[in-house]
């Protein structure tokens, strides 16, 4: 109780003085901060462990968004030795402080010793400017800071310099496809992914057999990104976020090649995977997925549109999704000029001119069930052709629909008639039991995955773990967990 009586009688900071003194000392926090990641790095780079060094990364994906110029600089001369190579050219790529920027908490920062310098440390600072001028959008600084550490890296064979390379590989990508000159570093991607290979770098291979991909993909060339795909040795994901990019890059490419069934399921694997906070990704994964299941005479539920955060995106989609639905050609027609922007942009627009086909098919369907006896004029008229001959348009197009397995009727020639037959009880077919079998698969793959997906401590059978031990555990774990989701966030 004293205790509580002498906090209450302590005399109170005005608020001008509180907010000046707020003002002055808020950087410091960010750059202890840096400071203790700096610590992290150091501790991963002498005891060898991986595990530390991908902490410290989560740790400067929170930070990123309270970066200033001043900060990095500051922390450069902590990090690095004054006058070296690195120092001078990651000193020259930050912009002029601003007076009020200058105003860091020197007291604290000058006459600390300098932490002892090692090629982890380094690359670590290179990924802190690259990071921080992406955010600032001073895409020209970054491209040529992505370019040097990557100069640099080539002279580095370490495995705990791994986790912070697949950055470097990612961000140097990004920068140069935010000037629009992603072509220009095809090459260096290639001789970097052959030296990962040969170095055994298994992360570095999966984050730069991605950029290849979609390097690729940017210039529409489909085969050459099949051709790599399919000749890159392949492993164990080590990445959900890069393996969540495999499979969408490797649907959108089975799409292009016809094979709508692989496509669908990579694709909806993706989006599955994709971290929450992914929104972006996981709407061009549900894009390209609608359009693959409309390509496979398949109608996706209402519910795929209303998710939450994509209903304004998939607006265009929800309603070609309905105009195929209903099988009427004209109503397409309309939709696919309204959005045909949108459509471009998204690089579906070649794929909508393919589901010209599947429209006339439902529309065809419908009719078929409707009627047990239709005349073809009766046919071309319903389906709105527009053709100069409709009649013998939709003569050809019932009788490959019927050949196809897509309706169950015949063709009369001679008087101009499609006759329906009688349709048959489904549950006497085969067809019940290959969904079925096909929904039974599905959940013991994603049981199986998940085991596989499960982590345990080593030795973890034979030493029982402390108390101090396991707060300690639990406390990393709930560190990791709360930076988690803005890592994600950052990869997406």
């Amino acid at each position: 109780m004293t205790q509580d009586v002498e906090m209450k009688e302590q005399p109170q900071v005005p608020a001008t003085a509180a907010a000046v003194s707020n003002s002055t000392t808020s950087p410091t926090p960010v750059l202890q901060h840096l400071k203790e990641i700096a610590a992290l790095i150091e501790t991963g780079a002498y005891s060898r462990e991986v595990r530390r060094i991908l902490r410290a990364v989560r740790l400067t994906i929170a930070l990123r968004r309270k970066l200033k110029a001043s900060l990095v600089s500051t922390f450069l001369d902590f990090a690095l030795v004054a006058g070296s190579e690195a120092h001078t050219r990651l000193s020259a790529y930050l912009p002029k402080d601003d007076e009020n920027d200058m105003e860091v908490d020197t007291a604290s920062s000058a006459p600390q010793a300098t932490v002892k310098h090692s090629s982890e440390l380094e690359i670590y600072c290179y990924l802190l400017v690259l990071i921080f001028l992406i955010d600032q959008k001073k895409y020209t600084e970054a491209k040529a800071c992505s370019s040097a550490s990557i100069a640099r890296l080539k002279n580095l064979n370490r495995r705990t310099v791994d986790v912070l390379a697949s950055r470097l590989y990612f961000y140097y990508s990004l920068s140069y496809e935010l000037t629009d000159s992603l072509s220009e570093i095809r090459g260096n991607l290639l001789a970097l992914h052959r030296v990962a290979t040969l170095r055994h770098d298994e992360l570095g291979q999966e984050t730069l057999l991605n950029l290849l991909l979609r390097n690729y993909l940017h210039y529409n060339l489909y085969d050459q990104a099949e051709k790599l795909r399919s000749k890159a040795p392949r492993f164990e994901a080590h990445s959900n976020q890069q393996f969540c990019r495999y499979l969408f890059y490797l649907g959108k490419i089975r799409t292009i090649q016809l094979e709508y069934t692989d496509a669908k399921e990579s694709l909806l694997q993706a989006a599955r995977k994709a971290p929450v906070a992914a929104l972006g990704f996981r709407v061009q994964c549900n894009k390209w997925a609608v359009i693959v299941r409309l390509l496979l005479g398949e109608i996706p539920e209402r519910t795929v549109f209303m998710q939450k955060g994509m209903e304004k995106a998939l607006r265009p989609y929800f309603e070609l999704t309905n105009a195929v639905r209903i099988g009427d050609l004209e109503l397409f027609k309309t939709i696919a000029e309204k959005f045909s922007t949108t459509f471009t942009s998204d690089r579906t627009n070649n794929l909508i001119v393919r589901l010209r086909h599947n429209v006339i098919r439902t529309g065809l369907r419908n009719i078929s069930i409707s009627y047990s006896r239709i005349s073809l004029a009766d046919v071309a008229k319903k389906l709105r052709l527009d053709s100069p001959n409709p009649v013998a348009d939709a003569e050809s197009i019932v009788s490959k629909a019927i050949r196809d397995g897509a309706i169950d009727a015949t063709l009369d020639h001679a008087n101009g008639w499609m006759v329906s037959k009688e349709t048959g009880d489904i549950y006497s077919t085969n067809e019940p039991q290959l969904a079925f079998n096909s929904r039974i698969a599905f959940c013991l793959n994603m049981h199986n995955e998940a085991v596989r997906a499960l982590r345990f401590p080593p030795n973890s059978h034979k030493e029982k773990e402390s108390a101090e031990k396991r707060r300690e555990r639990q406390q990393q774990e709930q560190e990791l967990a709360k930076h988690i989701a803005e890592e994600d966030d950052d990869d997406f």
